[in-house]
């Protein structure tokens, strides 16, 4: 009998259930967009030397799909 046949099962197994570790992600994910929708004003965001007028949503936007797929690759290369 291998650990995986025991009462706790497959860890993958647990994809429908939602766990504490997964509430808070959930939490925070919504409190960010929250947060980001809300900021709606023009801003001038320079990267190096171009300058860009911009709404401070797109900004906040582009750098956490940024985090996210930086996270998401080191998360993967762990593995």
């Amino acid at each position: 009998m291998s650990p995986k046949d025991g009462p706790g099962g497959d860890r993958r197994l647990a994809g429908g259930r939602i766990t504490p570790a997964r509430a808070a992600i959930i939490l925070i994910v919504i409190l960010a967009l929250v947060f980001i929708f809300e900021n709606t004003r023009q801003v001038k965001v320079r990267l190096l030397i171009p300058e860009v007028t911009m709404p401070l949503y797109l900004a906040l936007l582009a750098m956490a799909a940024v985090g996210a797929l930086c996270g998401g690759y080191f998360i993967k290369r762990r593995k």
